[in-house]
């Protein structure tokens, strides 16, 4: 066994995750599987294969096996110390590009960034946009700085060591904010399956309702607002009718909820006047 074909029929992997493991291993494009999988492959990379197979088939997701995870087209660096991009939280970018179409140089805000995912996404395709991303994690923003000195060809993300709005100028003002907070119910038996076990729990629960984070972004985002600016929040599946009474209550109007691919309602916001 010492060639591509034979380590991916040997796999316990399902076929996907060991092409994508051995790519990675390999440093082969998805074509080269095919063109060259029968040639003969160095001792190492093979065990290298296999020790990544091995922690993968013990649940280890692949995004951090292979420290990449593509978000929005984008290739972006994923270490344990943050949560890992996932397709549903692209409808935050669509939403937050949408928004400001027609605002040129328009000031965007990201809270609990992680990776960097969101806010790198939308300087991406608006490098005139004034990106600030904030999280309480340090760990957390060398990641993203990381990722924008790698994504980015202009330096328009700014960054703030912050628990949520605390720390971020409130001189500032945004035409629109965005959050995918920790939004899992802290009795969720979620957290202890699949990849959930291996990213940082203060990333997905507030160990609590699931509500209190989304909470306090609603109750101090519109300091940071400017008029007839958005606040829209990423949240559970079974949590829009919820946040969007937060955001009432907390006088938005034209609060509505989005649904992701899986038609389920994935995102809430609403417009603040006041």
């Amino acid at each position: 066994m010492n060639t591509a074909a034979d380590l991916l029929r040997a796999s316990v992997l399902p076929p996907l995750e060991a092409r994508i493991l051995l790519m990675h291993v390999l440093g082969w494009r998805r074509t080269e599987l095919i063109t060259r999988d029968h040639e003969p492959l160095p001792d190492d990379a093979i065990a290298r294969f296999e020790a990544l197979g091995a922690r993968r088939a013990a649940g280890e997701p692949i995004a951090q096996l292979t420290g990449r995870r593509e978000f929005f087209g984008l290739d972006f660096d994923v270490t344990p110390d943050v949560l890992i991009p996932r397709p549903e939280t692209e409808l935050l970018v669509e939403t937050a590009l949408g928004l400001i179409a027609d605002t040129p140089n328009a000031r965007a805000l990201d809270l609990g960034t992680g990776t960097g995912a969101i806010a790198v996404s939308i300087a991406h395709a608006r490098p005139d946009a004034r990106v600030w991303a904030v999280d309480r994690s340090a760990a957390a923003l060398d990641v993203a700085r990381a990722n924008v000195a790698r994504l980015l060809e202009h330096d328009t993300v700014h960054f703030v060591e912050s628990d949520w709005t605390a720390k971020v100028d409130p001189s500032l003002l945004f035409k629109v904010i965005v959050s995918n907070p920790p939004y899992i119910a802290g009795d969720d038996p979620h957290l202890d399956q699949g990849d959930l076990r291996f990213e940082p729990r203060g990333a997905l629960t507030d160990d609590a309702d699931g509500l209190s984070a989304i909470r306090a972004i609603i109750e101090s985002a519109p300091f940071l607002l400017a008029r007839n600016a958005s606040l829209w929040i990423e949240h559970g599946y079974d949590q829009a009718d919820a946040v969007r009474r937060l955001l009432q209550a907390r006088g938005f109007t034209e609060v509505q909820s989005k649904r992701d691919l899986a038609d389920i309602e994935r995102a809430t916001g609403g417009v603040f006047t006041a």
